[in-house]
């Protein structure tokens, strides 16, 4: 699916700063559409004059009117005035007739989006985010839809002024960021509960609190439930309050909250706020269990790093033992091919993820050339060129040994004795991994490349493993040229979502 930043970049004139301002207000989309009841929907203007939805989210506790995504679309001709007129005015805009979408009547607003530069001057209008409910809808009737509404008429209110989201402010996306779903309370200049959702109060009283919130000064209750605690964040009281734009948590009887503050502002003045509650207990146990296994799994790597070297160890000192020129050559090719399982291996015992820089990894897998070389009395000088990127676990260790058996190869028996350069050169993109492999030895014996056991372990990890292609042939200087192309979409089909190139 085409991001915000790719479709404003492409159909509309807006500046870079003006995207990231959008870019940042799309990570409170959802709040604002379940605040508002209502599907939501940001608009870029075109150069033709008309409009590119970018962002849409539907409500989480409402009926939605779009059941497909309007992301990509362009504005319908009927809602253009209604738009273009908030867009002129920077005012709030709704129509006094229902408007309709594939047969579904509903009731159409539009609001203007401006910015605040890092001078404090407000920018715009520049975009419009549009709200569409039913008509048949009534939980405005509601107490908790009415004050929903409330506030998402407050934070729209702020959007046109270049006031929300605040650059300074958590991130609305952030994992764990509390939703209107989870809990509600709303303070009024004084830091006064006028409002408190059900989920709120049964959150609180989790941690011990019992008593009605509203009707109390929220940092006050914050202060009864971390009542002992000697590390508690020095914003905690501004933020329970609504005056500054921040997330905590807190701790209290074993369950961890997180609280996210909105100061609302009108008019230039602060007339209250929001602090929006969520108990994430489960999801810090979650991370913690995940921090655990990721330990875990990197100690394994680092055991079988290590065992795999034992190995290869072994395998040299039997190599150097072995009488036979041939049982020192095939004790050789073992100790470099479980030597180059150790260095993938070795990379993946370092950090938390599974994909490896494989940059990283073939610079080690040269080393083994240099091994090879001395042993053979040839004198080579490797060039890399390009970048391979960085790959899952699962693709990067056949493609290791791959690699390793052709540059060893082209080593061993193409520079056998004498001075020579291999090139590597890896053309990676989105679609496909090219490496070719070219030295400047004496090419291959009877111009086509043999059937031993090297070749065909290649093949199969290329062909089998990596689902690619390898060819083998005369380089123009004479030298050998192995072409090896890996489809990373068909990578990203088999396993985890191949990683981008850097």
């Amino acid at each position: 699916m085409a991001t915000l930043r790719n479709l404003a970049m492409k159909y509309s004139e807006l500046d870079e700063a003006e995207i990231e301002w959008l870019e940042l207000l799309a990570l409170d989309w959802q709040l604002l559409a379940d605040l508002a009841l209502s599907d939501v929907v940001l608009w870029v203007p075109t150069e033709d004059g008309g409009y590119l939805a970018v962002a849409h989210s539907r409500p989480a506790g409402s009926v939605t009117l779009f059941y497909r995504d309007v992301i990509g679309d362009f504005l319908r001709a009927d809602w253009l005035e209604l738009v273009n007129e908030a867009m002129e005015t920077g005012k709030p805009v709704a129509s006094t007739s229902p408007a309709w979408y594939e047969e579904n009547p509903m009731r159409l607003a539009a609001y203007s989006v401006s910015r605040k530069d890092e001078n404090g001057v407000t920018r715009g209008p520049f975009a419009v985010a549009t709200v569409h409910t039913s008509v048949a809808d009534t939980q405005k009737a509601s107490r908790i839809g009415a004050a929903f509404r409330e506030v998402a008429d407050d934070l729209f209110a702020m959007i046109q002024e270049g006031l929300f989201p605040s650059a300074s402010s958590s991130r609305g996306g952030e994992q764990g960021a509390p939703r209107a779903s989870d809990g509600l309370v709303r303070v009024n200049p004084e830091g006064i509960a006028t409002f408190a959702s059900p989920n709120t109060q049964t959150t609180f009283a989790r941690v011990g609190y019992r008593d009605e919130i509203e009707g109390e000064n929220f940092a006050e209750v914050i202060a009864e439930i971390v009542k002992g605690q000697f590390d508690t964040n020095e914003s905690l009281p501004l933020i329970a309050q609504g005056k500054v734009a921040k997330r905590v948590e807190v701790t209290a009887r074993g369950r961890t909250l997180t609280l996210r503050s909105i100061p609302v502002i009108r008019d230039g003045e602060r007339v209250g706020g929001v602090v929006l509650t969520r108990d994430v207990t489960e999801l810090r146990q979650q991370a913690q269990e995940l921090i655990t296994k990721d330990a875990t799994i990197r100690e394994i790597h680092h055991r079988v790093k290590n065992n795999l070297q034992t190995v290869a160890s072994l395998l040299r000192v039997q190599a150097r033992r072995a009488k036979s020129e041939e049982a020192k050559q095939v004790l050789g090719q073992a100790m470099r091919r479980v030597a180059a399982i150790a260095v993938v291996h070795d990379t993946l015992s370092s950090g938390l993820s599974q994909i490896v820089d494989f940059d990283v990894v073939f610079d080690r897998v040269l080393g083994l050339a240099a091994e090879v070389a001395s042993l053979h009395n040839t004198t080579v000088h490797p060039h890399k060129e390009g970048e391979f990127g960085e790959l899952p676990s699962e693709y990067a260790t056949p493609l290791a040994l791959a690699l390793t058996e052709i540059v060893t190869n082209a080593v061993e028996h193409g520079l056998a004795g004498r001075e020579g350069e291999v090139f590597i050169r890896a053309d990676r993109s989105d679609e496909r991994l090219a490496v070719e492999v070219i030295d400047t030895g004496t090419g291959l014996p009877g111009g086509t490349v043999g059937d031993g056991l090297g070749t065909q372990i290649v093949r199969t990890l290329v062909e089998g493993e990596l689902g690619g292609s390898i060819t083998w042939g005369l380089d123009e200087g004479g030298g050998t040229r192995v072409a090896i192309q890996v489809p990373l979409h068909w990578i990203s089909a088999q396993t985890r979502e191949i990683p981008l190139q850097r």
